[in-house]
């Protein structure tokens, strides 16, 4: 099938990668146990030196069905805002280890105390017990502010693809239960619609990482209750009134199944007078926030988010 010209070629760096994953042509996650899968997408992490922080500490909180796992990093021994963050995997795979380069990144880069979390994967857990998770952690994260080391003021939340969702799910939970006060939500290529039939989902569909047929896989596996696929909180573009959120940062990838949901999200919360900055990076695929290691056009994206996070932290203390 022939591609439509896109606007902007593959980032040099991005087209090496993708290359390289289809000359090894092995089997596809969602070919495989759920087990098999997450194991995989462990040893699919890239191998970059560490990135030292203050102090990183393993431990669990209280959730609704029991003890959640949470990791702590800290940037220096003074106090210093608080961000809760959820990593991605379609909330099937991933896990604090997968994403803890990321959680690094946020830490330094806009020297916050950041807590991720360890929701419950499905298909264990289908939905909504991923959203029920996070929110525990952003009640006990603004509960614990000071055990924490943290400074005055509400915390913000953010996550990268599933966790981008669960983010955004978050943030309507706080909103519509009286919850905690967001600084804001970082919201990392989010999934955001569960129809799957954007102009980006046919686009994208093949041969940039995510594909259409992976995330048929994972919305098959956390929420097989087609019609729930609606709840605001699996589909947060549902929600019909999005006013009175936290602000947001947005941000896609050109070349990226789930670019236009996103992108539509920014719009509908601009239109129902949120705060919103959206930015598309043109050139690369979902999942680039985690390579700015290795690939110079993503630092791009970690120094946006954090340098927002730092603006958002400041502005609501």
């Amino acid at each position: 099938k022939k591609r439509k010209d896109k606007t902007m070629p593959l980032e040099s760096a991005t087209a090496a990668i993708l290359a390289h994953i289809a000359a090894e042509a092995g089997p596809e996650l969602y070919d495989m146990a759920v087990t098999e899968s997450r194991e995989m997408y462990r040893e699919m992490q890239p191998d970059l030196p560490e990135i030292v922080v203050y102090s990183v500490e393993d431990t669990t909180i209280e959730g609704p069905a029991g003890p959640i796992p949470v990791r702590i990093y800290r940037p220096s021994a003074a106090p210093a805002p608080v961000h809760v963050h959820f990593h991605g995997g379609g909330w099937v795979i991933g896990d604090l280890d997968t994403h803890d380069r990321d959680c690094r990144e946020i830490c330094l880069g806009a020297d916050c105390i950041v807590v991720a979390v360890d929701y419950r994967l499905a298909p264990e857990h289908i939905f909504p017990a991923a959203p029920e998770d996070c929110y525990a952690a952003l009640c006990w994260a603004t509960a614990n502010k000071g055990l924490l080391g943290g400074l005055p003021g509400p915390v913000s939340v953010g996550g990268d693809s599933a966790g981008g969702n669960l983010a955004a799910a978050v943030a309507l939970m706080a909103r519509d239960r009286n919850g905690p006060a967001i600084a804001m939500q970082l919201l990392i290529y989010p999934v955001i619609d569960a129809t799957m039939e954007s102009e980006s989902y046919r686009d994208n569909a093949d041969g940039y990482l995510l594909s259409r047929t992976m995330m048929a896989w994972f919305w098959d596996l956390y929420c097989p209750d087609v019609d729930l696929r609606a709840d605001p909180l699996a589909s947060p573009i549902t929600a019909e009134d999005l006013s009175a959120l936290p602000p947001a940062l947005v941000m896609t990838a050109e070349f990226d199944p789930l670019r236009d949901e996103g992108e539509a999200y920014a719009q509908r919360l601009k239109a129902a007078g949120v705060e919103v900055e959206v930015r598309r990076f043109d050139g690369l695929v979902h999942g680039f926030f985690s390579q700015a290691g290795i690939i110079e056009a993503a630092r791009e994206g970690v120094d946006l988010a954090v340098k927002a996070l730092g603006k958002a932290h400041n502005r609501a203390s």
